[in-house]
């Protein structure tokens, strides 16, 4: 078989579109404490970017004079903006949830090209962490957020933000008004309680309550300022803030809002009424921005949700040719579109991504004091083989492992849990039936132990914060650290273990939780790796005859 026609068994199994999915995107997916298992609520995020590394970075509380400027770096580039005025006090912060228990994660969706102001000071990932260092509530985060671009101008592309606190969780999306206009025009939903959400890449918020100013904000002008640029021409209530500032392709829906409506599936049954949406079909129903899961979901079921790629529905990447003849691995190296004769394609983009830099999924708890309600379970890397280590709220100290200096993109260093995690993934890239057995074996076992030793580690540390706070700190930061250590390292252990095991294309035996030896102390013969019967199909019947076993003419 040509190269040619083995991309059309590949082009088979994937859809024709008209624009791929984004390469960098993010995926959040978010739960009501009244959908929850424990009454948390609960919001994930894994920042995906080709060029992200995954690091944990800490920003203690602190006090500044008055006249104090904070400068405004991009949070992609590093680039300088501008400055503001800096707040007489500003919060720790941990990753992605300050000392309140306060969580903010986005994902981009873009929206219209003219929207975008590169002369503003705000980018979105400032709005993220300024929000988190000066506020202690989602609405107070909201009402800032929005406050700041309108007084400073934005510099970002369209936003979707999970903002969260043990309460309440809100979805904001933002896009700028373009050159010569100041500021942002954006819509805020409150989550319902007993219900879950989530975002990844495509504006979700549509027709919005233009009347429940309790769940529903919005700025005075995104209807009027869509009818000013032509974007919208009909009644207030018929508006869609989506279609107007987003408007999707096949790409946008196949791309993104599918990693959501597969977040929906898994919980909440009749979901496949929505595939047409999802297929780009006119006129179908459009997804819900929320919805009510059949059964409450745990902090675990999360981060599980967090490694999908459509397993058990009509886009699962592990029973697509792209995976058959490739040890079922559901992962697709960019880019993501490609041809077949005239016709244009695009592999599926699931939720887990082999290019994530962090992936956290955050516990909020109103119930508890904030100094233990709050856990980032953070993890770096692709979701699906990294594990989500505990990391509290009010911690004062990032794992050596995770700390920003560390190592970065260019610089591998064993000391370092992305590249170690990395490591270990990359493996299981090229044997993933195989690999992947034996690293959900170390992951559960781990995770596992976190979750049984939650409930003893968070009564020790409430007993604390009664008598003294200080101490519930120092305790949680050091229970925080030796597991993120212990876990960067079995994991460098798992890594040569793997290494060892199917060095070659073989598949070392083993006995007793030991790689087997015979009785002088030698390695035995391992079995062969060998490949499944449809790598062996187009392989056999591409080469023609060149392959074929064809005894001698006696």
């Amino acid at each position: 078989m040509t190269l040619n026609n083995i991309a059309k068994l590949v082009a088979a199994a994937v859809v024709a579109v008209g624009t791929a999915a984004q390469a960098d995107a993010c995926t959040n997916l978010l739960v009501g404490k009244n959908a929850s298992a424990d009454g948390s609520t609960i919001i994930s995020y894994a920042a995906d970017a080709h060029i992200l590394y995954g690091d944990l970075q800490y920003i203690p509380a602190a006090d500044h004079k008055p006249g104090t400027m904070r400068k405004i770096h991009d949070w992609d580039t590093g680039l300088l903006h501008g400055e503001i005025p800096e707040a007489a006090h500003t919060y720790a912060v941990v990753g992605n949830i300050n000392e309140h228990q306060l969580t903010i994660a986005e994902s981009t969706w873009g929206g219209r090209e003219e929207l975008w102001e590169p002369n503003g000071i705000i980018d979105y990932g400032s709005l993220i962490y300024i929000a988190l260092q000066r506020c202690r509530t989602a609405r107070e985060a909201l009402d800032l957020m929005t406050k700041l671009v309108a007084q400073y101008g934005y510099c970002s592309e369209g936003e979707s933000f999970s903002i969260g606190d043990p309460n309440e969780i809100w979805v904001l999306d933002l896009v700028g008004k373009g050159k010569g206009e100041k500021g942002a025009v954006w819509v805020a939903q409150r989550i319902p309680d007993d219900c879950i959400s989530g975002h990844a890449n495509q504006a979700r918020i549509h027709r919005f309550p233009l009347k429940d100013k309790a769940n529903c904000l919005y700025s005075k002008d995104v209807i009027s300022f869509a009818r000013k640029k032509g974007y919208f021409n009909g009644k207030d209530e018929e508006f869609d803030f989506s279609a107007a500032y987003a408007p999707a392709d096949f790409g946008n829906l196949r791309g993104c809002d599918a990693r959501v409506w597969s977040y929906f599936n898994r919980f909440k049954a009749g979901m496949d009424k929505y595939l047409p949406y999802i297929n780009g079909k006119k006129g179908a129903e459009v997804m819900p921005l929320a919805v009510q899961p059949d059964r409450k979901v745990s902090v675990r079921d999360v981060q599980n949700m967090m490694r999908d790629h459509y397993e058990g529905t009509p886009f699962d990447m592990t029973q697509d040719p792209g995976a058959k003849i490739n040890y079922d691995v559901p992962y697709r190296w960019r880019p993501m579109e490609f041809k077949v004769d005239s016709t244009t394609y695009s592999m599926e983009r699931a939720i887990a991504t082999q290019q994530t830099g962090f992936v956290f999924v955050s516990q909020m708890r109103s119930w508890l004091p904030d100094e233990v309600g709050g856990v980032l379970w953070f993890g770096v890397d692709d979701a699906n083989t990294a594990v989500f280590v505990p990391m509290y709220c009010c911690m004062t100290e990032v794992p050596a492992s995770y700390a920003r200096g560390q190592a970065d993109l260019y610089t591998l260093d064993w000391n370092s849990a992305f590249w170690v995690n990395n490591w270990v993934a990359n493996q299981a890239y090229s044997r993933y039936n195989k690999m992947i057995v034996d690293i959900r074996k170390v992951q559960g076992d781990i995770e596992d132990a976190f979750e049984a030793n939650q409930p003893k580690v968070e009564a020790k540390a409430v007993a604390l914060v009664k008598n003294n706070p200080a101490e519930a700190v120092e305790f949680l930061t050091n229970y925080s650290v030796n597991q993120a250590q212990s876990t960067t390292a079995r994991y460098r252990k798992l890594g040569e273990y793997l290494f060892v095991k199917y060095l070659d294309g073989n598949v070392k035996k083993e006995k007793d939780g030991q790689f087997e030896r015979n009785e002088a102390g030698y390695p035995v013969q391992p079995s062969w790796g060998g490949y499944n019967q449809e790598y062996y199909d187009v392989v056999g019947r591409g080469s023609g005859d060149r392959l074929k076993v064809v005894e001698p003419e006696k």
